[in-house]
């Protein structure tokens, strides 16, 4: 029997159930719910299960894409945590960076801090940067420190102690004693990120304590709700770092989980690229509201520890996913000089785009596609679609009148400017870091994605863009197609030539042991490890990451020559990156990293069982759609139906389940034999 697997991920407006065995893939779309998540997973379940598209019981793989913490941090809606950290250090959330929100606004003010002052406490001791204690603990402090937070009726503690990745003993003390005293969770900045920098390990410690409560109440659930339904698969949570980790992990962890639907998408944008033999890609994931892109070099999402979430610097790893505010429900207007703007403002799933009849007035991207022709009302996935000259009425009330246009002129303006957002983001990903899209794919999903995609390849002159079958639940097949994997790192700021190779060679060692100690026994052998240093140079506020060379001789050993290549290595990214090198400078040694995988085979994929074999039987109709300053008629197919080594008839729209794809004059396209739409974009 085929093992069943199920990839759930969790969307603004739906939660995507994606089922593949034996290579049959189905994808079945629930209304998501923001008050109750753990029910709305339940439910986008029995959902599916109703359809015949999969039995509980039957499950082997359940793999999970979460925004529960991503909303918390949002909203605000997370837990009353409390932080015991150095004395003299209670206000490094509050003081944060040195970056303010707005550089000439005088009365601009810095997002409210995770945790009050009022439970930020400090004790007395101190470790210095090489890990020589400076000052004993004085547990006296610490059992006050409890005593306060015990009346302040904390639900969850964070500790973060002064350099303690290059110490931890003060740290596990304090949170042995706190856990002694209270009891709640604790939380300690030696096991969310033993990292530099004071502000960005207190903070992700402190919103991790935050969310602990909110994340394990969750996780709890739907855990028990699957098992009530006879679900015996144990459930895996996705990281923003692109793995894998079981639901206990994601509970205690939730940090790390403040980016799993983005970094989904782009794990599954990866797996279709690698299917076809392309390791270098952008991906680019819109939606209703927003615009993810990202970029895939050697077969691997970029990861980064640069990332804000909400109004907080999350230095957790991450995928590097570029947001902006340009989807298809983003709203067309016209500032104050009488330009036209496209979002950040969208109208959402309700109201929603005019031409989805639930009350929009206001133009939007979608509505500008409809009107010219790539569209069709009827594939529209809501029941009573507005009318055309609903749609038609509201984008000249809005923009084609006070700009004295017509509405065809203004929609395909509205297009323009959408485009040339999303543009600006895609370069930002790729030719400010030191990438030439000419050498890169563009994978193209998202409700909205494949619509705007092979126009955005024009003009950045990408050859070839690829739309997944699922295309518009690739998040939820990115899940099924991910290891698992754990992300280790500590910090050890030193001057590389000062550096014993020996020395990093046993903390690499010490890393991958811990990272192997997370996965069962079994799995030992079959188990990868990834090792990488942060390197940057002497006096730079900013580092790179670099993988250092693979040796035969097994773990703890880094002979001198392999930290010499990294070190070369390191040169080299910054060449690329930056456009330069210093390779005479001292090179700093900042951070020590290791992951620790556990190869996941990846899905079989195939077209839809009930393809034709002749292509041009996909073909439903014939209508006018506009390209550039012209109507063209344009043939349309019904992407079920595309067999596997179909040829299109280009120009084209392929409507399928989720997405519609448009092919303009002179590009070719094609299906390949994963039901992969591949688009040639000069022919």
């Amino acid at each position: 029997m085929a093992e069943l697997r199920v990839g759930v991920d969790v969307g603004g407006t739906f939660t995507d159930v994606v089922t593949i065995a034996d290579g049959d893939l189905a994808v079945t779309k629930s209304p998501t719910d923001p008050e109750t998540p753990a029910a709305g997973v339940l439910r986008a379940l029995e959902v599916a299960a109703e359809a015949d598209e999969l039995s509980l019981p039957a499950i082997e793989a359940l793999v999970h894409g979460t925004t529960v913490a991503t909303n918390a941090v949002l909203e605000g809606t997370w837990a009353d945590a409390g932080v015991v950290t150095t004395e003299g250090f209670r206000d490094v959330l509050e003081i944060g960076r040195q970056d303010r929100p707005a550089l000439y606004d005088l009365t601009a003010s810095k997002p409210a801090p995770v945790v009050p002052r009022d439970r930020r406490i400090g004790v007395a001791e101190r470790v210095d940067e090489r890990g020589t204690v400076r000052t004993p603990l004085d547990e006296a402090d610490v059992e006050a420190a409890a005593a306060t937070l015990a009346d302040a009726g904390v639900d969850s503690v964070a500790v973060s102690l002064l350099f303690a990745f290059e110490d931890d003993g003060h740290e596990r003390r304090v949170a042995e004693v706190l856990r002694e005293r209270l009891d709640v969770p604790v939380t300690v900045s030696t096991d969310v990120l033993p990292e530099l920098r004071e502000y960005e390990r207190t903070l992700a410690t402190a919103i991790n304590a935050a969310l602990l409560p909110v994340m394990s109440e969750y996780v709890d659930r739907l855990a028990d709700g699957v098992a009530d339904r006879g679900c015996r698969a144990p459930l895996a949570v996705m990281t923003s770092a692109g793995g894998l980790v079981d639901a206990d992990h994601a509970a205690r962890r939730p940090v790390e989980t403040l980016l799993s639907g983005p970094a989904a998408g782009v794990q599954g944008a990866a797996y279709v690229a690698g299917r076809r033999g392309v390791e270098d890609a952008i991906t680019m994931d819109m939606g209703g509201t927003s615009c993810d892109v990202s970029v895939i070099t050697g077969g691997e999402p970029t990861v980064s520890t640069e990332r804000t979430v909400g109004d907080y610097d999350v230095a957790v790893p991450a995928v590097d996913v570029h947001t902006i505010g340009a989807g298809g429900g983003s709203i067309a207007w016209l500032d104050d000089g009488g330009a036209l703007r496209v979002g950040p403002r969208s109208a959402g799933a309700e109201p929603g785009p005019v031409c989805y009849g639930r009350g929009g007035a206001e133009p939007t991207v979608t509505d500008a596609q409809l009107l010219l022709g790539r569209l069709d009302p009827g594939s529209l996935i809501v029941d009573e679609p507005a009318d055309r000259d609903v749609v038609a009425d509201a984008l000249d009330e809005h923009v084609a009148g006070p700009m004295d246009r017509s509405v065809e002129g203004a929609a395909r303006g509205v297009l323009a400017v959408a485009n040339a957002n999303m543009e600006r983001a895609l370069r930002v990903v790729s030719v400010e870091r030191g990438h030439d899209p000419r050498q890169f794919a563009l994978v193209a999903y998202g409700g909205a994605g494949p619509l705007h995609a092979t126009a955005l390849a024009e003009a950045l002159e990408i050859p070839r863009v690829l739309v997944p079958r699922t295309a518009g639940a690739l998040s939820a097949l990115g899940l099924l197609a991910t290891d698992r994997l754990h992300a280790l790192s500590t910090s050890m700021v030193r001057r590389l030539a000062d550096v014993d190779p020996a020395a990093v060679g046993e903390v690499l060692a010490e890393l991958e042991a811990e990272g192997r100690g997370r996965f069962d026994d079994s799995r030992g052998e079959d188990l990868l490890v990834e090792r990488r240093l942060d390197l940057r140079y002497v006096g730079q506020a900013s580092e790179l990451t670099v993988e250092v060379p693979k040796q035969s001789d097994g773990q703890g050993s880094l002979p001198a020559e392999a930290l010499a290549a990294t070190a070369e290595r390191f040169h080299d990214a910054h060449e690329r990156r930056f456009g330069h090198a210093a390779r005479d400078e001292p090179v700093e040694l900042v951070t020590v990293r290791v992951r620790v995988r556990d190869p996941v085979e990846g899905p079989v994929l195939r077209p839809p069982p009930g393809a034709s074999e002749d292509p041009d039987d996909a073909i439903t109709a014939e209508r006018s759609v506009v390209f550039g300053e012209e109507r063209v008629d344009t043939r349309i197919y019904d992407r079920e139906l595309l067999p596997a080594g179909a040829d299109l008839d280009v120009p084209a729209i392929v409507e399928g389940p989720e997405s519609t794809v448009t092919i303009r004059p002179g590009q070719a396209a094609s299906v390949d034999e994963d039901g992969t739409i591949v688009v040639e974009v000069d022919g």
